[in-house]
């Protein structure tokens, strides 16, 4: 089954700064030609979109929310997507999880995707 290896999560204090990694499976398909996004959800709460990067990486799409404190990437040579958190909050504290959708051009919507990461934990400690 092809899934998505999330990495990067762990305990930080506020104010601090977190790099989200996301690779295939295996390196079972190429990050290039896939759109990819992220994706978190808080205790008890539902999943939010996060960002989403188009497959051409032309289009990127950030939730209101997190404007100016996350900025989604990728490097096709690593083939990995990555999502930089910075001003972290204790409010930030969810699993995250990374999405991928071959030709994707970039939604917030979570049925757009059909690769989905195990989940990264993130707590943010104040």
């Amino acid at each position: 089954q092809v899934t998505l290896v999330g990495s990067g999560g762990g305990l930080v204090q506020v104010g601090g700064s977190l790099r989200l990694s996301c690779a295939p499976s295996g390196d079972s398909f190429s990050v290039s030609t896939y759109a990819m996004a992220w994706f978190r959800q808080p205790p008890g709460k539902e999943r939010e979109f996060l960002a989403a990067d188009g497959w051409t990486g032309g289009r990127t799409i950030v939730a209101d929310s997190m404007e100016g404190r996350v900025t989604i990437s990728r490097d096709n040579v690593k083939n990995t997507a990555y999502l930089q958190m910075n001003n972290l909050k204790p409010e930030d504290t969810a699993s995250y999880y990374c999405a991928a959708e071959l030709w994707g051009a970039g939604s917030r919507s979570e049925t757009s995707y059909h690769i989905w990461g195990q989940g990264t934990q993130v707590a943010v400690s104040s």
